[in-house]
């Protein structure tokens, strides 16, 4: 079937490069291609490992967590004090 597409001019290069480096005719590269991007990742692709975010201890908080927007307002406050002291 044939159809009219529109590919930005540095994408179409870079498409007519590899067909040429394969030795395909570009709507065979193309073709296949798009069937790789529709197909999703290789299914034998390995797999990336997940990541895992390492955690420290850091020991009792030091103020009641069920104050913690109190605590937040009065840390806010300090700094604007500290702000308006030194003239910013």
């Amino acid at each position: 079937m044939r159809t009219t597409v529109r590919i930005d001019d540095d994408l179409l290069r870079s498409l007519k490069e590899q067909a040429h480096r394969d030795g395909v005719s570009l709507t065979k590269l193309i073709n296949g291609v798009l069937r790789r991007g529709l197909d999703g990742p290789d299914r034998n692709a390995r797999r990336r490992k997940r990541f895992r975010q390492k955690t420290f201890a850091m020991g009792p908080p030091k103020v009641p967590l069920t104050k913690a927007l109190a605590v937040a307002g009065w840390l806010e406050d300090e700094e604007i004090l500290r702000k308006l002291s030194r003239g910013k």
